[in-house]
């Protein structure tokens, strides 16, 4: 519903990329198709793949000037959301793509909600900010058609992870730019794609990510991405150090070396005190 209120001064086309799920999706966007064929495309698995080629063939298959994305729990709330993007990506063609802020609600309202995006977001960013860490709500993006050619194939295998690399791949060609307005909601429920994982995994999966993505782009971004892993899990130590789980900030700050662990975000005295934090807590003045 969420699409089909949006008012626009453009035609647009709604593609829903399925993927044979078993929790009456399925039967849902076959029911809006019937009602709208005209709009809506139906892109089906026979199967459950779990993997990113079920984003790659909606962006494929799509027609327009401008893709944006949302995932099947979440939906925006501006009718107004495509048209502003739009507009916005009109008036600066040195930007690849752009997003706006989303409010995190929990389903079983275990936290309040909070926007995505911190007040101190800057109105564009680059290359290096996104290699950094994803800042960007799923159901906010909208990016320019064809930029970067066909999706590569590498991108089916980087599932959970499924729109970071399309924002690398985007920002290889132009800024991002970002409209300071909330227009979208994003769910936080038990079913979601990354709710099995345990934290651990998740921060496995992230360094994961940045290694295959070294590999696919051929080590071009070698250095950012080291750079990127070690303020990672940098932080993460950091943070887990506050709550006191010095198993997992051991955990994060030994990660912390497999990047480049002392750069422009982490001086050498800064590594070196939260390392005698972990290990020899007594020779710390806190």
């Amino acid at each position: 519903d969420s699409v089909l209120m949006q008012e626009v001064a453009f035609a647009y086309e709604i593609l829903i990329s399925e993927d044979c799920s078993t929790d009456g999706t399925r039967e849902i966007v076959a029911e809006y198709y019937h009602q709208f064929p005209q709009k809506i495309h139906l892109l089906l698995s026979g199967q459950n793949i779990r993997s990113n080629a079920v984003v790659a063939r909606g962006i494929k298959a799509a027609k327009g000037e401008y893709i944006a994305l949302l995932d099947g729990d979440d939906y925006w709330t501006s009718p107004h959301k495509l048209q502003k993007q739009a507009d916005f990506l009109d008036n600066h063609p040195e930007c690849s793509m752009c997003f706006h802020n989303a409010r995190v609600f929990y389903e079983d309202s275990s936290k309040p909600p909070w926007n995505w995006t911190p007040t101190q977001q800057k109105e564009f960013s680059t290359l290096e900010d996104i290699w950094l860490g994803n800042f960007i709500a799923t159901c906010s993006t909208m990016f320019r058609n064809g930029l970067f050619g066909e999706v590569p194939k590498w991108y089916d295998a980087l599932f959970p992870i499924t729109d970071w690399p399309l924002h690398i791949l985007n920002t290889e060609r132009g800024k991002i730019g970002y409209i300071n307005e909330v227009m979208g909601a994003y769910r936080h429920h038990s079913g979601g794609l990354y709710s099995p994982y345990s934290h651990r995994e998740k921060l496995q999966k992230t360094l994961q990510f940045y290694r295959q993505m070294n590999v696919n782009l051929n080590y071009k971004y070698d250095y950012l991405i080291k750079i990127a892993i070690a303020k990672y899990f940098f932080e993460w130590a950091e943070e887990y150090l506050r709550r006191g789980d010095l198993a997992s900030a051991k955990y994060c700050f030994r990660h912390c070396f497999t990047g480049k662990p002392v750069n422009k975000f982490i001086s050498l005295r800064k590594l070196v005190k939260t390392g005698l934090k972990l290990y020899f807590p007594r020779f710390v003045t806190l």
